[in-house]
């Protein structure tokens, strides 16, 4: 089925005048995806300046205003602010263009790398790699607390809920989506309040540009294409096309093999995933690390570290880690498939549940984007989801540092009360002292990711060839 071709004819809108050529359209959004290391941030930082610096498609205003659309949904705000610009450059066409390539670097990525790390992943020198790159990570997930903490806890209320949060799900094991539901809720009614506590203001991961481009002096111009103003008939065709595609896979995997085959549980956990990941990789990473652990049993602690070191140095969205937990599930599950052919389903099923309602929460959003863009009580819903993140993260941080240190942690506590203790006598001093060094690196020297990334896991294997691991 070409899904761009039958979307496309449920407009009947012009092609708008001047838009780029497709072909170079598509050349130039396989190189942002080729370079689109870094996290949010960095792929960002990519975009604006081939796409606003460089090609002038568009200008600053329009680019800053689509990224604020992107950074009020669940999920990946980098990939969807590249199916926006696709979509507005070269409808509908577009933006499944540059959506599909933005991931697919990653996807191939991460998919020969969770290959490698199952059949392989025990033999030493292997072992070894990872072992340093969990020290990196765990370092990497630090600079994230501080990062998001410095732009969004500017008063006491923003620390209190980011306090709340931490509390919430470290002590009391509380769900993430619980825990976004209940700071939306907040913030809304705060920011309808006119509590100035909850004003969403500065932050996010907007770019700095060195020169500034205005919308008049761009390709896109200043005027809204006639295909990205409201329509409510091809809203709902497209709506439905991407439900479709999202959903039957889901049920019907459900319906055939049962609800408690490990496929089935893929489909529906990481589609819920998809529509509460508010907050950026790694609050999601936080409740993924949670239920794929804990509740699943698809990896074991230190693995989940293992999979973000791998989303770290490859290019493509952090979230791609969910990639590899998909693939450790369905590769260890009991799916009565070779395990290496279940493994590959697994990640599969994964990336399409992950991205899929990334190009419906655009297609359907951005062209009633101008309501939401003045709406203050949604915008104080983000700020305060944005302040209950920082918990999050730290708690995320938190965790990995216990199950990177110490050999170690149980599980103590009474009623809901439940918190994740050391052994101190089992501490991993070869892990904690690389965890120190990479933190010195850092935070000290300035030492970029995947450098350090790369640093770490050389050190990792000097350490099994010197035989400390």
């Amino acid at each position: 089925m070409d899904v761009g071709k039958a979307v496309e004819n449920a407009t009947t809108s012009k092609r708008p005048h001047g838009l780029v050529p497709f072909g170079e359209a598509v050349r130039v959004w396989a190189r942002i995806a080729a370079l689109s290391f870094g996290g949010p941030a960095g792929q960002i930082a990519v975009m604006h300046r081939i796409l606003v610096e460089e090609k002038r498609w568009l200008g600053e205003r329009r680019f800053l205003h689509a990224l604020n659309y992107c950074t009020l949904l669940p999920g990946p705000e980098a990939q969807q602010l590249a199916i926006y610009i696709g979509w507005l450059m070269n409808r509908t066409a577009g933006g499944l263009a540059a959506g599909a390539l933005f991931v697919l670097p990653g996807f191939v990525a991460i998919m020969a790398l969770s290959i490698l790390y199952a059949l392989y992943g025990q033999l030493g020198p292997v072992s070894a790699l990872f072992f340093g790159l969990k020290a990196a990570v765990l370092v990497v997930v630090v600079q994230a607390v501080i990062r998001v903490g410095s732009r969004s806890l500017r008063n006491p209320v923003m620390i209190a809920l980011a306090g709340g949060a931490f509390v919430a799900i470290y002590a009391f094991d509380a769900p993430f989506p619980l825990i976004i539901l209940a700071a939306a809720v907040i913030g809304y009614f705060g920011g309808r309040a006119g509590l100035a506590a909850f004003q969403a203001g500065g932050g996010g991961h907007g770019p700095k540009a060195a020169t500034h481009v205005d919308d008049a002096d761009t390709l896109l111009g200043e005027e809204t294409p006639d295909h990205a103003r409201p329509n409510l008939s091809w809203a709902l065709r497209i709506g439905g096309v991407l439900l479709l595609l999202w959903l039957v896979p889901v049920l019907a995997l459900g319906t055939l093999l049962g609800w408690n085959n490990v496929f089935s549980q893929i489909a529906v956990f990481f589609s819920k995933m998809a529509v509460v990941t508010f907050g950026g990789a790694y609050a999601v990473l936080a409740y993924v690390a949670q239920e794929a652990v804990e509740t699943f049993g698809w990896l074991r602690p230190g693995e989940m570290l293992d999979g973000l070191g791998m989303a770290e140095t490859t290019p493509g969205p952090l979230i791609m880690v969910t990639q590899f937990v998909g693939f450790m599930g369905a590769f260890r599950g009991a799916t009565g498939l070779d395990p290496l052919a279940a493994g590959i389903l697994g990640g599969i099923l994964t990336t399409w549940v992950t991205f899929t309602p990334c190009f419906l929460w655009i297609f359907l959003g951005a062209p009633f984007v101008e309501a939401l863009r003045g709406a203050k009580a949604l915008n104080a819903a983000l700020a305060a989801i944005t302040a209950a993140v920082v918990g999050v993260i730290l708690n995320l941080a938190v965790w990995f540092a216990l199950h990177v240190v110490f050999a170690q942690v149980l599980e103590v506590g009474a009623g809901p009360l439940k918190l994740d203790v050391p052994v101190l006598a089992s501490v991993n001093w070869a892990s904690l002292l690389l965890s120190l060094a990479a933190a010195v690196a850092a935070f000290r020297f300035k030492v970029g990711v995947i450098p350090l990334l790369l640093a770490c896991a050389a050190a990792g294997v000097a350490l099994h060839l010197a035989g400390v691991v």
